[in-house]
């Protein structure tokens, strides 16, 4: 009978990234039982990853509170003797049944498989009044406290609060468990019924046991040898194991794994670019995208460049700009950069006018659609608007400085209007570049070294990045061959960006834009006393 069973409410909180990325990084449980609140529990859960710094300040779970929790074979056979002969119930319940489910097989723990029940699903049917069915307002509606968001042990305890305002309902219209799961359930079409695909049980999964807890690439293959899918990670072991969770078609012909080792995620970002790349495996259809950067592009191929917004650098005669968040920053960004110099805010096209458009009349375009300007005269401004973000340093700082300058220059003749203009630009620009998460800098301009640590070793990687590309990488070396290496990366030409290279250029940038790595400037030959204090004291080579 329903209202004999005992139930458990769970809440999981993980790293924030999609798919296979995702980790657990918190779980919290609240035992209910006869519709009241008995025992809780919570625990916080060690990643193989580092946390970003968004998911950081969302949760309010910091690195050192992962780093110092327990491994997650340890948390998840706790979890699993509190879920036996019980009913698991959770908000939006999908999402924290795969992320458990993922997380027990990469943790090589037996999935308990229990019953379960969402409470998105009991208020839709029987709190069909509450408008908002997000954990809060919901609780909200139904006259429960929240007590805060976002933190396991806190959700799950609100989730419990809404299954206890909810219970009475459902034990008066389904009296035993069987029941009450058949009215909850989601419907579910026969057509995806029918392409459910079988999972394959562990004693038919290739050997995983030689794969380390170590960053790297694996590859499944089939039992002729071809790739069928490459992966990189952190962990390899862990990773590996989570393909099983949800079957994609080639995990069914997976015969055999092997691996690349690397000693950075970096390493395992690009080595797994070039091998998807190379080989072409039917399970890689194409690279994933989670970083969420866009970049502010400039291309070179026509007579009067614009800037333009996309999630890919340009391949080609092009500058790049990036990488930074938010596609609406970027672009508010990229037309004030147009407007201050007086770039074109049409499309590539340019169309002929007879009179200026509306930009041109507010002097805020030099409006070559009329046919008469110069192409050197558009040129130079627009080598002047690029040339803020060629180097090394604050390039949001050079953007300020160049508004105030001619801030003060229109002020010193009198042009007064035109100086209330641009102090108004100047502090609309200091809150757009106060709001941008990223790098504001062209992404092919500089040559530099860069290491990239082990997430658990003190071990690092070197990485020779010339024109946005790798040039050359692998363990750190001899100070010696560190200089003459970095002499050769700064002889590499930079080149037209092929289509090919694109991938390798934002996977680059973006691992640089959300990580703290050390960098060294190879703009000049560094010397060897400058590589030595450059280098951490665990990287140290004769």
């Amino acid at each position: 009978m329903l209202a004999k069973a005992e139930f458990l409410a769970v809440d999981t909180e993980t790293n924030g990234l999609p798919g296979e990325e995702c980790e657990l990084t918190e779980v919290g449980a609240v035992l209910v039982g006869g519709g009241e609140l008995h025992e809780e529990w919570e625990s916080l859960v060690r990643t193989a990853r580092p946390l970003g710094r968004g998911i950081q300040r969302f949760t309010g779970i910091s690195q050192g509170m992962v780093d110092a929790a327990p491994e997650p074979r340890v948390v998840l056979e706790q979890l699993a003797a509190r879920m036996e002969g019980r009913v698991l119930v959770a908000h939006s319940a999908s999402f924290d049944k795969r992320v458990l489910h993922q997380a027990f097989e990469r943790a090589g723990v037996s999935w308990p498989d229990p019953d379960v029940l969402c409470t998105v699903a009991l208020a839709r049917r029987f709190a069909p009044l509450a408008r908002q069915r997000k954990l809060a307002p919901l609780a909200g509606a139904l006259g429960i406290d929240v007590e805060g968001t976002h933190r396991a042990l806190v959700d799950a305890r609100t989730c419990a609060r809404v299954f206890c305002a909810l219970f009475p309902r459902l034990c008066a219209a389904a009296p035993t468990l069987e029941q009450a799961m058949a009215l909850a359930a989601p419907g579910r079409s026969k057509k995806r019924r029918a392409a459910k695909v079988r999972k394959r049980p562990p004693a038919e999964r290739p050997d995983l046991s030689r794969l380390p807890e170590d960053p790297g690439v694996y590859i499944f293959r089939d039992e002729g040898g071809r790739p069928l899918y490459v992966g990189k990670s952190v962990s390899l072991r862990s990773r590996a194991r989570s393909h099983f969770c949800a079957p994609a078609g080639w995990t069914e012909r997976a015969e055999v794994v092997d691996y690349r080792p690397t000693r950075s995620e970096l390493g395992a970002l690009v080595l797994e670019n070039r091998l998807i790349k190379q080989w072409r495996p039917p399970g890689n259809v194409k690279l994933k995208r989670t970083d969420g950067y866009v970049y502010v592009r400039c291309r070179l191929d026509i007579e009067y460049p614009v800037l333009d917004v996309a999630a890919e650098p340009a391949s080609g005669r092009a500058v790049n700009i990036g990488p930074v968040k938010g596609r609406a920053t970027a672009r508010e960004l990229a037309d004030q950069l147009s407007s201050l110099f007086g770039l074109r805010h049409c499309g590539r096209a340019l169309r002929r006018r007879d009179h200026p458009s509306i930009y041109g009349q507010m002097d805020r375009c030099v409006s070559p659609c009329l046919g008469d300007l110069d192409p050197n005269a558009y040129r130079r401004r627009l080598d002047e608007a690029l040339g803020l973000f060629d180097s090394a340093g604050d390039a949001a700082a050079r953007l300020i400085a160049h508004v105030e300058e001619h801030m003060h220059e229109a002020s010193e003749d009198r042009r007064y209007e035109r100086a209330a203009a641009l102090r108004s630009r100047r502090d609309r620009l200091a809150g757009l570049l106060g709001r941008l998460d990223g790098v504001l800098e062209a992404t092919d301009r500089r040559t530099r070294l860069v290491l990239a640590s082990h997430p658990a070793k003190p071990e690092w990687e070197a990485f020779w990045i010339a024109g946005g590309r790798v040039a050359d990488w692998g363990p750190v070396p001899g100070v010696r061959e560190i200089r003459e290496r970095s002499e050769r990366a700064a002889e590499v030409r930079k080149g037209l960006l092929s289509p090919e290279e694109v991938d390798e250029v934002r996977i680059v940038s973006s691992w640089l834009a959300r990580n703290d790595a050390l960098e060294l400037d190879l703009s000049g030959a560094p010397t060897e006393a400058a590589i030595r204090r450059f280098l951490p004291s665990g990287a140290q080579a004769a």
